[in-house]
């Protein structure tokens, strides 16, 4: 089992990445109190700490804010010095600044968070932003090393607007840590909310002057008050804890203000929908339309909490996990069934190397609430990684689409998991801010509940997007199969990666066929369900031929007019040219009026509902 100590540092990074607290931009300077550990040297100091305030070599950077350094040749151990470096707004979610480290032989994560950065960081902060195994560190390669920073809180004080990044020490006192910044002690507390000054390590930040020995009053940053006020951050059972959360007292014991988890904590649900995190305010964005209300995707809204689990309870409720328990596994974790406070339960344990696609999860599944989208129901860091989801009772759509044991979905249950799935997904896509892309919208992802309801799950590659903003190359991920030819190929991103997939699903649905159809059972003959359904469809009368396609197990249960037009807006939603695509709710609409049809209906009728003309213009 990993040690507690990382632990704790390690959810304290999950719930930065899950509040509300976002910043926009951060502060031209900050300091970090550098303690001097016997043997380092300014050369040394100055090397590490390099950033665009103090470049490499420059002493002056360093000389100018520490007038008792009298000698850059000489500098006595066991004192501080502070160090000036820029406060970034890091990735929209925190205030910091990344260093980066050249290793050496024989370096390892504990040396650089301390001694080497004098434990303004810790070995768990290390982790998360560094590919390398703790043990495996290649020589002279690049090391990111990430400091935490502040730039102020207006609602404390506007009087001071320059910071220092304070690692305590085992002699340090809330007295102490006063004294050096000469600020009272009640100042320094309500800026470090909770911190207990005397436990001997953790990160508090306080009031800093800079070179004229003056405090700077604040500036408008572009920082939310949340962030701001949540850089406080203290130590749990001597862990480092960095100031990323929105409001911090993540303990065990107290669970301080245990909604910081949750997407709604304050929100008046009333004629609201769920929200997703604003880029600049800590305030939550509505969604369009009622709850209940006949807009597509918005019904069925819901609101939960996310609950802290300890491992015991986890391991208890699965026999520990047990192989009788064990009831999936995905791409970054096993699967395991559990009755949890009187609930049913699915438990996904993770490895801690899926920090990534766990924190992802975590923050979509905490801030969207919808009755097409899975529900998280808590989670846990101990050891592994675990999210905590509501058990859906009927497993996924590729089960019962291909299993030998399941009985085949009639139609009209088909044309209804569509229609929920899209739902789910044009609620994630259109009403919230910013907006989630899934990136890996596939049959194995969309659950089948009791009432036999399509839920969207697995939510570990989603990416967050701008409403508005440009589409950037990304990382890679997803399924073979489902991938468009825009982002196989460039790794571009937008919502119209899911409509791709979604139209790959549909196809699914009508055929049973995987979304890569092997010839032979060769790979090298393999064939694109996309490629296979295009050639149906771009016949003179493709009716013949598409049901060629259809699930056998069907058989005749079927309107032959509804199957082309799913196939039609299956092929709508697989245009090469992504603008070309429809929005998820101009899919919603389709479905919902391909839902509702009888076998009396014909091509002509459907496309007189403007459905499919809209689909095929890409509105």
């Amino acid at each position: 089992m990993v040690p507690k100590l990382g632990l704790g540092f390690f959810v304290l990074f999950l719930i930065c990445y899950t509040t509300d607290s976002q910043c926009s931009k951060g502060c031209d300077l900050a300091f970090a109190s550098y303690y001097v550990w016997p043997d380092s040297n300014l050369s040394f100091i100055v090397d590490v700490m390099e950033s665009e305030i103090m470049p490499k070599d420059d002493f002056d950077g360093l000389l100018i804010y520490n007038p008792q350094i009298s000698n850059k040749d000489s500098v006595q151990s066991g004192i501080r010095i502070k160090v000036p470096f820029p406060c970034d707004c890091i990735n929209g979610n925190f205030l910091g600044h990344v260093f980066e480290y050249t290793t050496i032989t024989g370096d390892t994560y504990t040396e650089i968070a301390n001694p080497y950065y004098a434990n303004l960081t810790t070995v768990s902060w290390l982790r998360p932003f560094n590919s390398y195994s703790e043990n495996l560190i290649p020589v002279n390669v690049p090391i990111n090393v990430t400091v935490n920073c502040s730039c102020g809180n207006s609602a404390i004080s506007k009087d001071y607007g320059l910071f220092v990044t304070y690692p305590l020490r085992p002699e340090d006192t809330l007295e102490s840590v006063a004294a050096a910044a000469n600020v009272s002690t009640d100042l320094v507390q309500r800026y470090n909310e909770g911190i207990n000054f005397s436990q001997g390590s953790g990160l508090v930040y306080i009031p800093g002057t800079d070179q004229h020995n003056s405090y700077r009053p604040l500036k408008s940053t572009g920082v939310a008050g949340g962030v701001i006020a949540g850089i406080s951050v203290a130590a749990v059972a001597g862990v480092l804890l960095v100031g990323l959360c929105g409001y911090f007292g993540f303990y065990r014991k107290k669970k301080v203000k245990e909604a910081a988890l949750l997407s709604s904590r304050s929100q008046d649900l009333s004629g609201h929908g769920g929200t997703a995190p604003g880029s600049d305010s800590n305030k939550h964005v509505s969604s369009t339309g009622p709850v209940g209300g006949s807009t597509p995707g918005i019904a069925g809204i819901t609101v939960d909490k996310s609950v802290e689990f300890s491992y015991e309870e986890l391991a208890t409720a699965t026999d520990n996990f047990s192989l009788a328990k064990k009831i999936g596994e995905g791409g970054f974790g096993s699967v395991y069934y559990a009755e949890l406070r009187g609930e049913k339960a699915a438990i996904k344990k993770m490895d801690m190397q899926a920090s990534r696609e766990f924190l992802a999860e975590l923050k979509v599944l905490t801030h969207v609430h919808h009755l097409n989208l899975v529900r998280l129901i808590g989670y846990c860091v101990e050891g592994s990684l675990f999210l905590v989801y509501e058990f859906i009772e009927n497993g996924n759509l590729s089960e019962h689409l291909r299993g030998s044991d399941r009985n085949p979905l009639p139609w009209p249950t088909r044309v209804q998991i569509a229609l929920d799935s899209a739902r789910g997904l044009e609620y994630i896509h259109e009403h919230t801010v910013p907006v989630y892309i899934h990136r890996d919208i596939k049959s194995a992802n969309i659950l089948i509940d009791q009432n036999f309801h399509g839920k969207v799950a697995d939510f570990g590659l989603t990416k967050l997007t701008e409403v508005g903003s440009a589409s950037l190359p990304t990382r890679l991920v997803g399924t073979f199969g489902y991938m468009p030819p825009e982002y196989a190929q460039y790794g571009d991103v937008s919502p119209k990666v899911d409509v791709y997939a979604f139209g790959v699903v549909l196809y699914e649905l009508l055929s049973a066929k995987e979304a890569v159809v092997k010839a032979n059972g060769s790979l090298a003959e393999s064939k694109g369900l996309v490629a296979l359904f295009e050639e149906a469809l771009n016949q003179p009368d493709p009716k013949e031929d598409l049901c060629k396609l259809v699930d056998p197990r069907l058989g005749d249960g079927y309107p032959v007019d509804s199957v082309v037009k799913m196939a039609q807006l299956a092929k709508a939603c697989t245009q090469e040219n992504p603008q070309l695509r429809p929005s998820m709710r101009s899919i919603v609409v389709a479905l919902m009026t391909l839902s509702s049809s009888t076998e009396d209906w014909d091509v002509g009728s459907f496309y007189e509902n403007h459905a499919l003309v809209n689909l095929m213009s890409g509105r």
